[in-house]
């Protein structure tokens, strides 16, 4: 984690309620996530915190008591006039005005929104563009300098992405899960494009995988509901494999990642959720760069990047990844390699 800067001391002596806007996929929402122990060590615990996000991201926050009220989001583009969403979110700020608003989002679709908040101080597009540090950074830590002058510089550079899922003893009840146990993430947000899904690790890698781990620790599979048809090519498991694709909420997902030994994933967002609930992390990464989008390394989790060696990565959203019809980057990383390392964990 590079250390942040700000520009100016915290806005207001006094904040006891704060909008965040942050809408997207679910690893963006996870990186924002850092904002809310940042304002609760600032300004209080009893600090009131409230999201507007994509709706099933959104859900991240269920068991989270953290989190008072989520809006959701869907269509972000819409006019004011055309989104009753956004008039929702504005009538509720005018019953209650907020003593601030951090909008996250660079996007000029979410301008009008923050513009007609009701809201004492605002930071972020259009109100105020973030002090980003030189060179390589992380979406994380990007995130992090849109909120920089709302806390102090100790407690922006402490902030780190925290996620609270459903509690234990409940998940292992619904469950049934073992003391012990790996889960593996075999699908991504990525699965229903109709060409080639470069996130993706090949299926045949992911039953080989299974293979050479059957018998020395539990696995739990995961995956999102609509992602079944994805596992018709892994299946069967092995005997002994929970099967959970399809069949958890988020905020159960969360609890099931934090009780787990280790996630076996590609870079998805199971990736993200295992940084931010400190369980080690084995991401399998092609064409998408580790240091800007990959789990988000802490002084408190364990990330291990499994990736090849080839000379074209990373090419995410590049010419070369278009123009890419066989994706050797993910195809290289055999099972074998992601074995080995998990061997110490196995060993254990």
């Amino acid at each position: 984690m590079p250390e942040m800067e700000k520009s100016t001391v915290p806005l207001i002596d006094t904040v006891t309620s704060v909008l965040i806007i942050r809408c997207g996929a679910l690893g963006d929402l996870i990186y924002a996530t850092s904002v809310i122990d940042a304002l609760r060590t600032q300004y209080g615990d009893t600090v009131t915190i409230d999201f507007v996000c994509t709706p099933g991201p959104g859900t991240l926050f269920k068991s989270d008591e953290r989190v008072r009220r989520v809006f959701g989001l869907k269509h972000r583009s819409f006019p004011l006039w055309l989104s009753r969403e956004k008039r929702q979110i504005i009538t509720a700020s005018r019953q209650h005005p907020y003593d601030l608003l951090i909008n996250l989002e660079w996007g000029e679709q979410f301008h009008d929104l923050a513009r007609a908040v009701h809201a004492k101080q605002k930071l972020g597009m259009p109100f105020s563009r973030p002090n980003l540090p030189k060179g390589v950074i992380h979406a994380a830590d990007m995130i992090k300098a849109f909120y920089a002058d709302a806390v102090s510089n100790d407690v922006l550079n402490k902030s780190v992405p925290r996620l609270i899922g459903t509690p234990e003893k409940a998940l292992r009840t619904h469950y049934d899960l073992p003391e012990r146990y790996l889960v593996i993430n075999a699908s991504n947000s990525h699965i229903k494009k109709q060409r080639i899904n470069y996130r993706a690790w090949p299926q045949e890698h992911w039953k080989r995988l299974l293979e050479l781990i059957d018998g020395s620790i539990p696995v739990v599979m995961i995956g999102g509901k609509g992602e079944e048809r994805y596992f018709e090519h892994i299946r069967p498991f092995p005997a002994g494999t929970i099967d959970l694709v399809g069949k958890t909420l988020l905020s159960d997902l969360i609890g099931i990642i934090e009780n787990a030994e280790a996630v076996v994933t590609t870079d998805t967002g199971p990736a993200h959720m295992a940084a931010a609930v400190n369980t080690p992390v084995f991401t399998l990464i092609g064409p998408t760069p580790e240091d800007e989008t990959g789990p988000y390394k802490t002084p408190n989790n364990e990330v291990h990047i499994l990736k090849s060696d080839v000379p074209c990565r990373p090419c995410y959203r590049t010419p070369v990844m278009e123009a890419c019809e066989d994706n050797i980057c993910m195809k290289q990383i055999t099972p074998e390699m992601v074995y080995d390392a998990l061997s110490p964990l196995l060993r254990s």
